[in-house]
């Protein structure tokens, strides 16, 4: 194969990401051109294979040696990583943080060095993994990217897509960290992903921060810091509008007519994507040196083992890169 691979980390072993993996390769991984490499625990992901009724074949190649020609996807090709376990299914503790942050390094470590077209990240427990390092993933990679607080979280769909401001933090704090220079930043990093890499200039809408943008307070976030903003984007030529108010927001009617939504707060607009687009939404890091993108679910522990989940997320992952990197031949 002449492209270069996409990596996969598993993530949190005891997910039920291992699941959605395995129906991913049972039917749709022959109709990929470039090789995908996954960075896990191959013994845990063969007992589960053989706990959930799945039979494929694993390839395990050298993280030092990737060899290009002797990948396909009719295999599982892994890079191992050594994990320790008593039960193939449990509850989630912080054990196995060491063994993720490792599948992490691994994968940072190819990247960095150009050798892969991006990255997809199974769930993991941020309370587990990262404590109070890091609100979430997002922010991990920022720092390991040397980007910390110049990234964007896009929630994307083909049809119309989201962005919070704010991400994994407490309701409480949001006001505090909605600054001009963030909503500027965060915009422009979109406009110029979909412009970049989407090839459309897209029509973008913000919203306010109060109910139907509007407070009985002397301050007022939509007048001192969203409206403002959305003046100095259009003086440089982008297609934004609004505050809108999210309670009417969401209709129909009205989000067929712009390509993205930046809500104030995480829950402002992933509630209404999720309750629109159910699985076959994606969630893009913007602003990294590569491309990552993470399905968007949790680890949703209560169903693993079940063989009951839904694998659309992290097919529209991997046919998001199928239409960048395909297209280029």
């Amino acid at each position: 194969m002449k492209f270069k691979p996409l990596l996969i980390v598993l993530g949190e072993p005891y997910s039920i990401f291992s699941e959605i993996l395995f129906k991913f390769y049972k039917k749709e991984s022959k109709k990929i051109k470039f090789p995908i490499i996954v960075i896990g625990s191959k013994e845990i992901l063969q007992k589960q294979m053989i706990k959930l009724k799945y039979s494929l074949p694993l390839n395990e190649i050298d993280e030092n040696n990737i060899n290009l020609r002797n990948l396909n996807n009719n295999k599982i090709n892994i890079i191992n990583v050594n994990f320790k376990f008593n039960k193939v299914f449990d509850k989630i503790t912080s054990k196995s943080s060491s063994y993720i942050y490792k599948s992490f390094e691994i994968a940072i470590k190819i990247l960095k060095k150009k050798r892969a077209i991006g990255l997809i990240n199974g769930p993991i427990s941020k309370f587990h993994l990262f404590k109070k390092k890091f609100p979430g993933v997002t922010e991990y990679l920022a720092k390991k990217n040397n980007v910390k607080n110049n990234v964007t979280m896009l929630i994307y769909n083909k049809n119309f897509s989201v962005s919070p401001i704010t991400t994994h933090i407490p309701l409480k704090n949001v006001s505090k960290l909605i600054t001009k220079k963030k909503i500027i930043a965060n915009v422009n990093r979109i406009n110029h992903f979909y412009i970049s890499k989407l090839k459309k200039k897209p029509v973008i809408a913000i919203l306010g921060l109060n109910p139907h943008c509007e407070t009985t307070s002397i301050y007022s976030e939509e007048k001192k810091i969203i409206e403002p903003s959305i003046k100095y984007l259009k003086k440089k030529k982008v297609n934004i509008s609004g505050p809108f108010s999210a309670d009417t927001f969401f209709f129909r009617k009205n989000i067929i007519k712009f390509d993205v939504a930046i809500g104030m707060y995480h829950d402002q607009v992933l509630t209404p994507i999720k309750t629109l687009y159910n699985f076959d939404a994606i969630n893009i890091t913007i602003g990294l040196s590569y491309i990552r993108i993470s399905p968007d679910h949790g680890t949703n522990n209560k169903m693993i083992g079940k063989n009951k989940s839904n694998a659309n997320s992290l097919i529209c992952c991997i046919n998001f890169f199928k239409k960048l990197y395909e297209n280029k031949t």
